[in-house]
C-alpha cells in the first residue's frame, strides 16, 4: 500500500468493482470526459473497466483510492502505458462524486508520482486531460507537471470536439520539487 497525506492507494479488490463501476462508469457524462473510448452499457463484473485483472499486464498498474480520514473507497488511480525501455508512464485518476472537491486528487497524483519515480524507476510521467478540467490541471501543476502541449479538437465528448492538454514531469523535477 502507498500512503499520502489524505489517501492510500492499494490493490484493487473484487469488492471495489461494483462501487467503482456504479460511481465512475455508469455516470455517462463524467465517463465520457475521462475516457477516449465511447461509453456503452456494460454490466459490472468481467466486462467492467474496473475489474480485477489476473493477467500479467506489466503495462498498467491499477489502484483503488482510499480516503484516510474515513477509510472509504474514494476512487481509482492508474499508472498506464508503462514503457520500461524509455522509462515512462501515464498517470490517471477518477474520484467518486462524493469525494471530489476535497483536494484528494492532488494527493493521489503525488502518490502516483512517488510510485512511478521511486518504486518503478520511471524517468518521465505524463498525463492527458480535457483543457477545461481545472481540477486535474490544478493537481498536475501542484505536483510540478508542466504544460507541454494542446491537442486542438482532439476529444469527442457528448456531441462536440474538445481540446486536450498534455502535462509532463521528469524525475529530476520531481526530486527537486
Amino acid at each position: 500500500m502507498l500512503t499520502g497525506t489524505a489517501v492510500l492507494l492499494r490493490a484493487r479488490l473484487e469488492s471495489d468493482v461494483a462501487t467503482l463501476h456504479a460511481g465512475l462508469y455508469e455516470d455517462v457524462a463524467s465517463r465520457s470526459r475521462s475516457d477516449a473510448r465511447p461509453w456503452r452499457p456494460i454490466p459490472p463484473g468481467p466486462s467492467s473497466p474496473f475489474r480485477v485483472r489476473e493477467d500479467d499486464d506489466r503495462s498498467a498498474e491499477a489502484f483503488s483510492v482510499i480516503e484516510l480520514a474515513t477509510g472509504e473507497l474514494a476512487g481509482a488511480a492508474v499508472l498506464w502505458a508503462i514503457d520500461t525501455h524509455n522509462r515512462l508512464g501515464h498517470a490517471g485518476l477518477s474520484l467518486l462524486p462524493a469525494f471530489r472537491g476535497r483536494g484528494l486528487g492532488r494527493d493521489v497524483l503525488r502518490v502516483l508520482c512517488h510510485y512511478g519515480f521511486t518504486i518503478r524507476g520511471l524517468h518521465r510521467m505524463q498525463l492527458e486531460t480535457l483543457a477545461d478540467n481545472e481540477a486535474m490541471i490544478g493537481a498536475a501543476l501542484a505536483c510540478g507537471f508542466r504544460h507541454e502541449g494542446t491537442l486542438r479538437s482532439n476529444a469527442w465528448v457528448s456531441g462536440q470536439f474538445l481540446d486536450e492538454v498534455i502535462y509532463g514531469l521528469i524525475d529530476d523535477e520531481w526530486k527537486a520539487g
